[in-house]
């Protein structure tokens, strides 16, 4: 116990929760402390680094929402292995222990959808010469073709592999251990478990129906955020988009900290709305991140993102640490999707489609007592009176969908009365009043009534 203290005691920056946590954070890193090593008692921590027994109690709580150690009441506070992988929302939601007719918990795009590669393929008969690994990593004119619809002005833009990778190279720049973080309740799960990995501490707000619950974001901001990460339109799973009126006031709450709104804009190409971005009032503290998986297909693995000057500099500078440079020639494919008016007119109709697969079951679903929240989205946020019956139910009639829990804070276990599933409708083919009814059915298994919302 003396060498931990020890440790701990020559690490200790600053005397207050995120201090030590960072200083147990550096002791395990150092290799000082291992896996199944015992933390002393909080008293004992106290007494010895003159904090009080509620810092202390605070840190372990901070390090045991980052998976680095596990605290079992009277048995102590054990360090955990810290090379094993996360994601356990995102393996949850997406956990299948059969296979399923229609698989409607994927999230993913219906392939059918997609714009056909053929023509575009056809006109790449090289590949994009590379003179430097220094060489600008966006095709040129992929930016200008960006920058014809961008929300707002932004002079600094990069192309990234995917949504989550951008979001990862903001979060592993821009946080810190036990940073306060803002993100919507419920939100996506993949985002939650990396924000859990580095060790900051989530505030989840709840969405009406134009975004973000101003009352709850106002609570969450009486103390400093460091960032708010918000999906500006088709939320995923509710199905909200965020209104002029309610970014507007975002930004007022905002306005005078130094706050960076991060946007991740997965429904680009398939939104009926037009996009509202805090970028418009505050372009120095906004990330817009914008996905084509959703409208041009998920293994192109390609988002595009603006970001702060200061910002977008330490991004590149860590890809360069890495992969440098997302492929150039997967961006001339996606240059070239962007401006064929065939495949314009292929994702415009993917759109419509997916809009009127969406309406047709939510209307549905209203005749039969089920109100859904949301107005747009391939996915839909559905009422149940317990989760687990209600999963177990569509799977026994060959349909698959997601439970609820693991998008929601503070719930990663399915079960309980009360709940969500999330439904990947615009997958949903053939009879889709069939669909409808089994959906209702399971919003009422495990209970006499179900709850419409």
């Amino acid at each position: 116990m003396t060498a931990v203290l020890s440790a701990l005691e020559h690490r200790l920056d600053h005397p207050t929760a995120k201090g030590l946590a960072h200083a147990v954070s550096a002791a395990i890193r150092d290799g000082e402390l291992v896996a199944g090593d015992r933390l002393p008692p909080i008293r004992t921590v106290a007494a010895q680094l003159a904090l009080s027994p509620t810092t202390v109690s605070a840190a372990w709580s901070l390090l045991a929402r980052s998976g680095a150690v596990h605290a079992d009441g009277r048995r102590g506070t054990t360090i955990l292995d810290q090379g094993g992988a996360t994601g356990g929302r995102y393996r949850q939601a997406l956990r299948h222990e059969a296979a399923f007719t229609l698989d409607l918990s994927t999230g993913v795009p219906d392939p059918a959808l997609l714009p056909s590669l053929g023509a575009v393929l056809a006109q790449l008969t090289s590949a994009p010469t590379t003179g430097s690994y220094l060489d600008d990593p966006v095709l040129p004119a992929l930016a200008d073709t960006l920058r014809e619809d961008w929300p707002y002005a932004a002079a600094n833009l990069a192309v990234v592999d995917g949504a989550m990778d951008a979001m990862d190279l903001i979060v592993r720049t821009t946080l810190r251990f036990g940073d306060r973080v803002v993100v919507e309740d419920p939100g996506f799960p993949p985002l939650v478990d990396l924000l859990e990995s580095v060790g900051v501490q989530l505030v989840g707000v709840p969405l009406d129906d134009e975004g973000l619950e101003l009352s709850a974001l106002e609570d969450a901001l009486r103390e400093p955020v460091a960032a708010v990460f918000l999906q500006p339109r088709a939320q995923n799973p509710v199905g909200v988009t965020m209104t002029t009126a309610r970014a507007e006031a975002i930004a007022a709450l905002l306005d005078g900290t130094d706050t960076l709104v991060v946007e991740d804009d997965s429904a680009a190409g398939l939104s009926s709305e037009a996009l509202v971005s805090l970028g418009r009032w505050r372009p120095e503290h906004t990330a817009y991140i914008r996905s084509f998986s959703k409208s041009h297909g998920p293994d192109l693995r390609l988002a595009a993102l603006s970001a702060p000057a200061a910002l977008h500099r330490a991004l590149t500078a860590r890809r360069e640490l890495g992969q440098g440079w997302s492929s150039r020639l997967l961006q001339q494919v996606l240059l070239g999707l962007l401006t064929s008016e065939t495949a314009r007119t292929e994702v415009a109709r993917a759109s419509v489609t997916y809009a009127a697969r969406r309406a047709h079951v939510v209307d549905a679903l209203a005749a039969r007592g089920v109100v859904v929240p949301g107005t747009e989205g391939i996915n839909i946020w559905v009422p149940v009176h317990d989760e687990t019956a209600a999963v177990v139910r569509l799977a026994s009639r060959g349909i698959g969908v997601a439970a609820g829990a693991p998008f929601r804070l503070g719930a990663a276990e399915v079960g309980g009365t009360g709940g969500h599933v999330r439904v990947t409708v615009g997958a949903a083919t053939g009879d889709l009043d069939a669909v409808a009814d089994a959906l209702a059915d399971a919003a009422l298994a495990g209970g006499r009534q179900g709850r419409a919302r």
